[in-house]
């Protein structure tokens, strides 16, 4: 018998996932003013792969259709190429960085909540719902 779902390791990999979104969007903030900085990205899909241990297949029924032939690291993390917001050949764009931020903030705390939720819930089973 399974005394855990696969939902506790279901949190943790998306807990994990915003970890690392976290700390790409801070060197991404952290490097604003470096001259020639690109910045980075997380891929969720290439994260899954990885976890997963196999790739996701797509077949395009259309030329027009976005092709999912990426090629970035097995973590996740690839670097965000042809943009140039400033004169010194820096990538970050501030304000895109921000709202980033603020969007993985209110992800996380989902998370958190939701794993607490959980492990209430199974103190209050091995308490006998007292």
């Amino acid at each position: 018998m399974k005394l855990f779902s696969n939902s506790f390791t279901n949190l943790e990999r998306a807990l994990d996932y915003s970890s690392l979104k976290q700390k790409v969007i801070s060197q991404n903030i952290s490097n604003v003013d470096t001259p020639n900085y690109k910045s980075k990205d997380v891929s969720f899909k290439e994260m899954l792969a990885h976890e997963s241990g196999t790739g996701l297949k797509a077949y395009r029924t259309n030329q027009r259709h976005f092709d999912f032939n990426g090629s970035p690291s097995a973590n996740g993390v690839y670097t965000r190429n042809n943009m140039q917001y400033n004169h010194n050949g820096n990538s970050v764009d501030m304000d895109k960085e921000m709202s980033d931020l603020a969007t993985n903030q209110i992800y996380y705390n989902a998370l958190t909540e939701r794993i607490s939720g959980k492990f209430q819930t199974l103190q209050s089973v091995i308490k006998g719902g007292r």
